[in-house]
């Protein structure tokens, strides 16, 4: 079976900085970064690439909906 890689776009604007999506990572690919929004919040962003599979538990779990899931599959 073919491994999948995945990546996650967040729409920085609208990320409130609540965390959930890094809580509910199953590969702790998520961190928050230093620095801050418009709206002074400190976003999501993907801190450890190699380690995401697109799983969208992230985007799933997200209350205000700013994270898009991509999936590849790799041979």
């Amino acid at each position: 079976m073919a491994k999948a890689r995945g990546a996650i776009v967040v729409d920085v604007e609208r990320c409130k900085g609540c965390q959930v999506c890094r809580v509910n990572c199953p590969h702790d690919t998520i961190g928050m970064a230093a620095e801050v929004n418009g709206k002074g919040y400190h976003y999501a962003y993907m801190e450890n690439p190699e380690s995401c599979t697109g799983c969208t538990n992230c985007a799933i779990v997200c209350p205000d909906g700013v994270i898009t899931v991509y999936r590849v599959k790799q041979n």
